[in-house]
């Protein structure tokens, strides 16, 4: 019922189980690195032979003693247990030198977890259930006793551990069952108060916490974020950011304060119990000397072995215990890596059309969790070689529109064809390759300046064609400024002498990867909000040059760029509320009209005469 109702409430939530996380954990350990098997083995026998080898050899010395043996016979013991002791020592000092083969399976789980989130919807990148399930699947591998890999090292000293207690009891039974028995029944009531505890901070501490780690790297992020570095000092933002860490700061201390003082009780009653466990063994082993002729020898080995064997149940129910909670870090985890996937490779092969038309049939998307659609019911055909402008005000479905058509979002409703045939039924890398699009948001990579331009590896980079491409986008003289030309690193995360470039410079950028990707559909999304009116005016015309025949969709809120298109498709909340050329809708005074015409009014007043000049010769 707990499994159904978490589920419910989280839908990207899951739980496997502690053995089911086992058997991924171990079967991801064997496909990385087959020795780490061995590890695990080594451990199971070196553990209990240096726990108990001491413990024996001190029965053995005091029963040479008291029976006043010879002492050959005590330096033969002391001879062979240092032997035995140098040989385990080196093969377990060998087992602990291991560790890095756990650090490499967990970055390999790193690395998928990384790919999962480049292939994953993309929607749900927008979807806020999505996003604290990934930040959980990074907490619970981001450390070497977190999630994953702190599994990983439970499964070596659990076997360790496992061993010595079944040792014990072979040696505990010797003296008496109930014992035994008694010593086991403490150690489990103990186990039971920890992992309660443990489970109780997990789920009213740790895991409401999700969000706040969010919050935490975004402002830290901010703070030490060149690009808010002038919005900071020029607006007097620092004290304002500083005031709101410390808030966030204070949820993360509350549950620090929580959580310790939930385990110090746990840690109380364990020590209690202990007490009670040894003054119980004590009494019982003096007892048993006085009444069972129990000899010195054997009182020293019970007496070492209970407590050898008291302090590894405990750690082994303890390892059962943090078994549990590892077991809850992997379900979050595997949930993050359950995600459905985007299969770029599925599908049939794109045939090699000549032209490229797309259709939407009544297309509606919703996203996650949405109570109203983003899109709703739109027909729209862009024919091959047609420049379509798509126009409206925030939130009326620009972006959601040219998503679906890229193909980055699935129709909640309808469907989208590509020359008549249904575009799910096609491949996605293939599908991608169609397009040239330019984001608003451009963002560089730390990678050279060409291969920022070619989006490929640099063995694969044509360089005279992204120089190319950089000067039909109005790049050239900022490129012949640099210091190594197209070969200049970009930012300065991998290298000190890296560059960064405006706003406007990046967007030219991005215009140039469009042109080297050369795909026979160019998507351009709102490139020019960088750019003042008369260069986005210039930009444009050299642009729509430069694409030539080339299906072109156009995003801007600057409706003078609609002079260079075919058609306009204006949207109003979700909806395609006028279609057709600019003049046509100019005249049919509705929406387009209105918003053009206060536009128009705007720019003369304010004095943009560029901008003005623009739309009256749009008009």
């Amino acid at each position: 019922m707990k499994t159904k109702k978490e589920e419910e409430k989280n839908k990207f939530h899951k739980e496997y189980g502690p053995l089911k996380n086992l058997g991924y954990i171990a079967k991801e350990m064997y496909r990385y690195d087959k020795t780490t098997a061995l590890v695990i083995v080594m451990s199971a026998i070196c553990t209990p032979v240096a726990a108990y080898l001491w413990t024996f050899m001190s029965k053995f010395v005091i029963d040479v003693v008291t029976r006043k043996d010879t002492a050959e016979k005590l330096l033969f013991i002391i001879c062979i247990t240092f032997v035995i002791q140098a040989v385990f020592t080196m093969l377990q000092s060998w087992t602990w030198a291991q560790w890095w083969r756990y650090i490499g399976a967990r970055f390999d789980l790193i690395i998928k977890k990384n790919v999962k989130f480049m292939t994953m919807p993309y929607e749900y990148l927008e979807d806020k259930d999505a996003m604290d399930c990934y930040q959980k699947a990074g907490n619970s591998c981001n450390g070497n006793n977190n999630g994953v890999e702190g599994m990983m090292h439970l499964m070596e000293n659990s076997a360790g551990d496992f061993f010595v207690v079944l040792t014990g009891l072979c040696i505990m039974g010797t003296l008496s069952v109930y014992v035994m028995a008694a010593l086991t029944v403490i150690a489990f009531v103990t186990f039971l108060i920890k992992n309660r505890t443990n489970k109780v901070c997990k789920a009213k501490i740790w895991d409401p916490l999700s969000t706040w780690w969010r919050k935490d790297y975004y402002l830290q992020n901010t703070f030490t974020d060149f690009n808010f570095a002038k919005d900071i000092r020029m607006y007097g933002l620092k004290d304002y950011l500083i005031k709101k860490y410390r808030e966030i700061s204070k949820e993360r201390l509350e549950a620090s304060r929580n959580n310790e003082i939930r385990w110090w009780i746990c840690g109380l009653f364990g020590n209690i119990l202990w007490a009670l466990a040894s003054l119980g063994l004590y009494a019982w082993l003096i007892w048993s000397v006085i009444h069972k002729n129990l000899t010195i020898g054997n009182f020293s080995l019970y007496l070492g072995s209970a407590a050898t064997f008291f302090q590894f149940t405990g750690s082994l129910l303890d390892r059962v215990s943090d078994l549990l909670a590892k077991s809850r870090e992997v379900d979050d985890f595997r949930s993050f890596m359950d995600i459905g996937d985007v299969h770029e490779d599925e599908g049939e092969k794109l045939p090699a059309y000549d032209d490229y038309e797309f259709t939407f049939e009544n297309v509606s998307f919703q996203y996650p969790g949405a109570e109203k659609y983003a899109l709703k019911n739109l027909n729209i055909t862009i024919k091959a070689g047609e420049k379509l402008a798509v126009v409206g005000l925030n939130g009326a479905g620009k972006s959601t529109f040219i998503k679906l058509l890229l193909r980055l979002y699935e129709p909640t409703e309808g469907r989208i064809l590509l020359n008549g045939e249904d575009i799910a039924k096609y491949e996605r890398k293939e599908y991608y390759k169609l397009f040239s699009p330019v984001f608003q948001d451009v963002w560089m990579f730390a990678f050279p300046l060409k291969a920022n331009v070619s989006m490929k590896d640099m063995e694969d980079t044509d360089d005279r064609r992204a120089a190319q491409c950089l000067e039909d986008a109005g790049m050239k003289k900022a490129v012949e400024e640099l210091k190594d030309g197209i070969d200049t690193e970009v930012l300065k995360v991998v290298y000190d002498d890296g560059v960064d470039f405006s706003g406007g410079e990046k967007q030219k950028i991005a215009l140039a990867r469009a042109l080297y990707k050369n795909g026979p559909v160019v998507v351009l999304d709102e490139p020019t909000a960088a750019l003042d009116a008369l260069a986005e005016a210039k930009l444009y015309e050299d642009f729509n040059k430069l694409i030539g025949n080339r299906t072109a969709v156009y995003i801007s809120h600057r409706l003078s760029s609609t002079r260079f298109c075919d058609h306009v498709a204006m949207f109003v909340d979700g909806e395609m509320a006028e279609y057709g050329t600019h003049d046509e809708l100019l005249g049919a005074g509705g929406a387009y009209s209105e918003m053009f015409t206060v536009q128009a009014a705007y720019y003369v007043e304010g004095g943009e005469a560029g901008e003005s000049e623009n739309a009256e010769e749009g008009r």
